[in-house]
C-alpha cells in the first residue's frame, strides 16, 4: 500500500471532522472512514480523535515537485537567513515570492 501524502491526510482528516460535526456515532463514522479511504479501523479512529482537537477543517496543501533553483550567493545567504527569522521553510518563501511575482506578469503581459 502505498504511503499517504499530505493532501491524502488533509482530506482524511476533513472528511474525520464533517463526520464529527454531523454527530455521526464514532463506529459508524470509523467504518465509513475505513471504506471510504481504505484505511485500517485503527488508522481511520486515529483520523477521528484528530479531528476532535481541531477548530476547522485543515487546509489541503497543492502536491508540491522538487526543483533545483541556483541563486547567487548572497541571495541565497539572505533567503536562509529570513527563512530563519520568519519560521517558514525556504520553499514556503519561493513559493510565495513566486506566486506574487507571476500574478503581476499576468496583469501586465
Amino acid at each position: 500500500m502505498a504511503r499517504s501524502t499530505k493532501a491524502d491526510k488533509a482530506r482524511q482528516l476533513n472528511a474525520a471532522y464533517a463526520m464529527l460535526q454531523r454527530d455521526i456515532p464514532l463506529s459508524e463514522a470509523m467504518q465509513h472512514l475505513s471504506r471510504e479511504f481504505d484505511l485500517s479501523e485503527r488508522q481511520a479512529y486515529r483520523y477521528l480523535e484528530e479531528a476532535t482537537h481541531l477548530d476547522r477543517p485543515v487546509e489541503v496543501c497543492e502536491i508540491t515537485v522538487p526543483i533545483t533553483l541556483k541563486l547567487p550567493a548572497g541571495t541565497a545567504s539572505l533567503l536562509r537567513a529570513y527563512a530563519r527569522r520568519s519560521g517558514l521553510t525556504i520553499g514556503a518563501i519561493v513559493t510565495h515570492a513566486l506566486a506574487a511575482f507571476l500574478s503581476t506578469q499576468r496583469r501586465h503581459g
